[in-house]
C-alpha cells in the first residue's frame, strides 16, 4: 500500500491564500491525496502566521502547517504553537522557544500517521542551533510506528539542503525544501528512499521578486533608498511536491513537482488577516 503526500511551498500573502484555497480541495481530490504539509511562515503580509489564516488553511485542506525563520512574527500565534497538533516550530532553536518540534497526525482516511518537523539552515540564516544533531534527536523521540515522516528544510544554501537530504537518506519519507522561494528542478528519490528538492518554490505571485512588488524591490536596489516592499498580486501559483510513500516501509516510490496557476487578484496587496505592512525584504 501508498499514501500520496503534498508538500507546498512558503504561502505568500493573500495570493498564496487565495490559490491554494481555490486550487487544493481538488487537487487533493483528483491525485487521491491523503496528506498535506505546508509552510506557512509567510502567509500573513508576507511575513508570520495568524490564527485565522491557520485555520483558513487547515479548512482547505492542509494537515500540518510548518513555519520557518519568521516563527514568532505574529505574536498572535503563540497559543497556537502551545496547544495545536498542526502546527510545528523549528526544532533548531532554544528548549525554550514556544512551540511544539515534531508532530504526529492521522492522515485523512484516518489510516496512516505521519510524522512532521522542520528545522532552520545555518549558513547565511542567523544564529540556530545545529540542525544536524536537532534532527537526529527529534528522530529518536518520534514513536517508531510511525514510520512515515515528513522533514521540511527551512534553508537558504543549496549545498547545505542536499547535505541534509544525504543526512537524512533511508531515515524519513521526505525532505522538502523551503524558504529561497524559487521552485528547483532536482526532485527525485535518494538511493535510500528519501524523496528529495532543494526547494519546492512559493505558493504566491510569480510575477514579484520573490513575492513583493517588483518596482518597490527594483527602487531600492538601485537608489540605495528604504522602500515598503509589498505583496505582489500577479501570476499566482501553488507549488509543492508529491510523493507516493510505501505505507509499510516508509520509502518513498515517486516524486514529482506539482504547479498550477491561479487567478491574479485585484485590490491593494493587504487584507484583515494580513497584519501590519512589512517595511524590510526578509522572506
Amino acid at each position: 500500500m501508498s499514501i500520496n503526500i503534498l508538500c507546498i511551498g512558503d504561502v505568500v500573502g493573500r495570493p498564496g491564500r487565495k490559490v491554494l484555497i481555490d486550487q487544493l480541495p481538488g487537487l487533493i481530490a483528483q491525485r487521491r491525496i491523503e496528506f498535506v504539509v505546508c509552510n506557512a511562515e509567510n502567509a500573513a503580509g508576507g511575513s508570520g502566521l495568524t490564527p485565522p489564516i491557520f485555520h483558513k488553511l487547515i479548512h482547505a485542506g492542509v494537515d500540518v502547517i510548518t513555519l520557518g525563520d519568521h516563527v514568532y512574527r505574529k505574536r498572535e500565534v503563540l497559543g497556537l504553537l502551545q496547544n495545536s497538533d498542526r502546527l510545528v516550530r523549528p526544532i533548531n532553536l532554544s528548549a525554550a522557544a514556544t512551540g511544539r518540534r515534531w508532530t504526529v497526525v492521522a492522515s485523512k482516511s484516518g489510516m496512516y500517521n505521519v510524522a512532521v518537523t522542520c528545522l532552520l539552515g545555518q549558513m547565511y540564516m542567523g544564529q540556530n542551533d545545529s540542525p544536524w544533531s536537532a534532527i537526529d534527536k527529534v528522530l529518536a523521540e518520534i514513536p517508531s510506528e510511525a514510520v512515515i515522516r515528513v522533514v521540511d528544510f527551512h534553508a537558504e544554501a543549496s549545498s547545505e539542503k542536499i547535505a541534509m537530504g544525504y543526512h537524512l537518506n533511508g531515515r524519513v519519507s521526505i525532505v522538502f525544501g523551503t524558504h529561497t522561494h524559487i521552485p528547483t528542478a532536482d526532485a527525485r528519490v535518494l538511493d535510500k528512499g528519501t524523496a528529495y528538492i532543494s526547494d519546492v518554490g512559493m505558493t504566491g505571485p510569480y510575477d514579484s521578486v520573490l513575492g513583493r512588488r517588483k518596482d518597490r524591490v527594483l527602487s531600492a536596489l538601485t537608489t540605495s533608498m528604504p522602500a515598503h516592499f509589498e505583496i505582489a498580486m500577479g501570476d499566482p501559483r501553488l507549488c509543492g511536491v508529491l510523493a507516493s510513500v510505501d505505507t509499510t516501509s516508509g520509502k518513498a516510490m515517486s516524486v514529482e513537482r506539482i504547479e498550477i496557476a491561479g487567478e491574479a487578484i485585484e485590490g491593494g496587496p493587504y487584507d484583515s488577516d494580513d497584519g501590519a505592512q512589512q517595511k524590510s525584504s526578509n522572506r
